[in-house]
């Protein structure tokens, strides 16, 4: 059974598309049985920078620790941060 789908309307902005599917349901503009999954490969995470202030000799260690592995210390510091939340 083919359930007749709507058009999708077409928006002045982006403020009055996303005021517009967050009022309505997708289903009734999309057949989501046909969807298929994308890959995308080169698409990089947002990053945002952040002031952390930490005790030198924490900094030292985790330095040493970094440049024991011939890694960055802040590449190391997100490794152990995500490894953290993950064990959580």
């Amino acid at each position: 059974m083919n359930k007749q789908l709507k058009a999708i309307p077409k928006f002045a902005s982006e403020s009055q598309e996303r005021a517009y599917w967050e009022s309505h349901d997708s289903t009734e503009h999309l057949d989501w049985s046909k969807a298929k999954r994308v890959s995308l490969p080169n698409l990089k995470p947002t990053t945002k920078t952040i002031s952390l202030r930490l005790p030198q000799h924490l900094l030292d260690s985790i330095k040493i620790a970094a440049n024991s592995r011939d890694v960055p210390y802040q590449s190391l510091i997100k490794v152990w941060l995500q490894e953290k939340l993950h064990s959580h």
